[in-house]
Order: structure tokens, then sequence, then C-alpha cells
């Protein structure tokens, strides 16, 4: 076989994840960036909410992207490989745009990889917070849909 079928995230549903996030960040009462991509790292939605640090925005984008190169990994279970394994500290955190610390979630349906959510800009727990309610939203939606 010389092709695959594979799975991703429409703008639709990048916008159900991005909304959701923002939500959540609401509810926390703090100021996000929130990037939403597909599964190879491509951005499809961003929103910086008012008062979010600029400089969170790229790395919003990156904990996304993140997400996406290493096949689904969230960030938090990154750096805890890194925090354990000097090789692969100085291998993988290095890399330019790999964050790796929380706030990246992968976004699943059926457990097959669709996306990223990635979001910056309050404490680790909040951003990943933020992140699962928007990578939720969205799996929630896909299994009514029977997707």
């Amino acid at each position: 076989m010389l092709t695959r079928a594979e799975s991703a995230l429409t703008y639709d549903g990048a916008r159900l994840a991005l909304d959701a996030a923002l939500a959540r960040a609401g509810q926390l009462g703090v100021a996000v960036n929130v990037a939403v991509a597909d599964p190879c790292g491509g951005l499809l939605a961003f929103a910086r909410m008012d008062g979010a640090f600029g400089g969170s925005g790229a790395i919003a984008r990156d904990k996304a992207a993140t997400v996406a190169d290493f096949g689904g990994s969230a960030t938090d279970d990154l750096e805890a490989a890194i925090r354990e394994e000097p090789a692969v500290r100085d291998g993988i955190a290095l890399r330019e745009g790999v964050a790796a610390f929380a706030g990246g979630v992968p976004v699943t349906v059926d457990g097959r990889l669709v996306g990223a959510v990635g979001v910056s800009g309050a404490s680790a727990a909040q951003d990943k917070d933020v992140a699962l309610a928007g990578a939720r939203a969205l799996a929630a939606a896909a299994a009514a849909d029977g997707l």
C-alpha cells in the first residue's frame, strides 16, 4: 500500500476546541493564548485573550506543535522524560520550537491523534486545565456525532 487514510481536525473542530478553551480560561479568571493545531503541528486556530502576554503566543503555538511532533504526547509527559534522562534533555529540549512543560495536550478521536491544543500565559496547571477543556470538548462533540 502506498497511501494511508488519516483523520485530522477541521477548522470547525479547531474553533470548537478554541472556544471551549477560552471559556474555561474565563471561568478560571486567567488571560491566555490558545493555539489549536492539526496532527502535523500546523496551526488551525489561535486566540490571544485581552491581557494575555504577547510573548506567550509563540509558546502556545510551540506547545501544540510539540504535542503533534511527538506523536500525541502531552508536553508535561515530555517534561518528565527530559527530567529523568539527560540524553533526551540534550537531544530534544534544546530543539527550536520544543515546549516541554505543561499546557500542550493531544486531541484524540477514537484513540487517533487528530490535533493538539497549546495554552500559555497562566500557571502550568492552569494552562493544562484550559488546554484539556478544549481537547475534551472536541472529543465529546465527535462522540456525540458518532465520529
